[in-house]
């Protein structure tokens, strides 16, 4: 059982040093010009600007649990940034970016729109809520310890200038949301079958500039990275494949035989036509779906194109239907001007290759909900 949850913390503690990666990869996206984002330089994530006030050091902390009054995170946090070997003067903004909510009782909740002063206040206060037994105790607990430290310890000029620069950033993202979130900004310029492998790419990118002397991601890496990654993973130019005209085989037609749109066939008796049908049913199939995956534009054209055929089609179905004569030619006859005619275009595809076209058809005949037909009923 030791040996379970030892496993178990030290996936925690990756977890939790992963966040911290995706929060600066977060950052990396909004780079200016001369800035780079730092990972454990004074903490947890640094955003270095050439001016000060725009320079960021942010502590990420993934916890469910409420962040109350009394809660390490924000006061280690605080002894942190006021340790003599931290320099807060290089920065405008501390941040406390956390998942936690407030808890129902904190004083903390107006924290963000107060002065250094009112801050201050809020944090004396919070500590001496504490009984005096327990603030005096000669063995106090860890929080106790942390408050001394951030109240008594400090001189109070040291605190004022730290205190107006902390921000506390709460609810927000969890490791899975940051996920999501990171995918939703790949919208509009990687395929979404290609975000894993994007995504993979720049995360991977991120470690990979660590070494044993710092961890700094500049703006301009960064950028070449994430255009190279965009070159490999972003939708490729969208061209209409050729479609080869081809006869099925033997095993083709005896596969397909049962298809809605092959049975179609049989109705009007043309099976002699089966293997060019379903010749151009696999080539509007294989062909188009393989080559244009990740081209949403294609779908979109392939469903006007459809669409069109369909109406201009039921005119010509519904002509044979009013023709006088035998009923099995009616429906031959009309199954030949419709697949030998000429193609019409779309916006997107001027001219089609009569192989997609006649292909397109087939499907259309190949779904039961359009119920269409060859056979012309009187």
């Amino acid at each position: 059982m030791s040996n379970s949850l030892t496993k178990n913390a030290a996936l925690t503690t990756a977890l939790a040093f992963h966040y911290q990666v995706l929060i600066g990869l977060d950052k990396c996206f909004s780079l200016d010009d001369g800035q780079s984002v730092w990972f454990e330089k004074d903490g947890d994530v640094s955003l270095i600007s050439p001016e000060v006030l725009t320079s960021t050091q942010t502590e990420v902390k993934d916890y469910s649990a409420p962040l109350t009054d009394h809660h390490e995170n924000l006061w280690k946090t605080l002894k942190n940034w006021l340790a003599s070997e931290f320099n807060h003067a290089q920065y405008g903004a501390l941040v406390l970016h956390t998942t936690q909510a407030f808890g129902a009782t904190t004083k903390l909740k107006d924290w963000n729109a107060q002065t250094a002063e009112q801050r201050f206040q809020t944090l004396e206060d919070i500590f001496l809520s504490r009984s005096e037994k327990e603030r005096n105790s000669e063995s106090p607990s860890e929080i106790i310890k942390l408050q001394k430290a951030v109240i008594l310890n400090a001189t109070k000029s040291d605190l004022l200038n730290v205190l107006a620069k902390v921000v506390l950033h709460i609810e927000s993202a969890d490791l899975d949301a940051l996920r999501r979130s990171y995918y939703n900004k790949l919208s509009g310029y990687i395929p979404h079958s290609n975000r894993q492998a994007f995504a993979e790419g720049l995360i991977g990118f991120i470690y990979e500039q660590s070494n044993s002397v710092e961890w700094v991601i500049e703006k301009a890496a960064f950028d070449q990275q994430r255009e190279a990654l965009t070159a490999k993973w972003g939708p490729k130019l969208f061209t209409i494949p050729d479609f080869t005209q081809r006869n099925a085989s033997e095993e083709e037609v005896d596969s397909y035989l049962n298809a809605l749109f092959a049975q179609k066939l049989c109705e009007i008796e043309y099976e002699c036509v089966l293997p060019e049908a379903i010749g151009d049913w696999l080539e509007f199939i294989n062909s188009s779906m393989e080559e244009l995956h990740g081209h949403p534009q294609y779908t979109k054209m392939v469903e006007r194109y459809r669409e069109q055929w369909i109406r201009t089609f039921s005119a010509k179905y519904r002509s044979a239907c009013r023709k006088k004569g035998d009923r099995t030619e009616l429906s031959q006859n009309l199954y030949d001007q419709v697949t030998s005619e000429t193609p019409f275009g779309v916006e997107g595809y001027p001219n089609p290759d009569i192989v997609f076209r006649n292909g397109l058809i087939h499907d259309a005949m190949d779904d039961d909900e359009r119920d269409l037909k060859w056979r012309a009923e009187p």
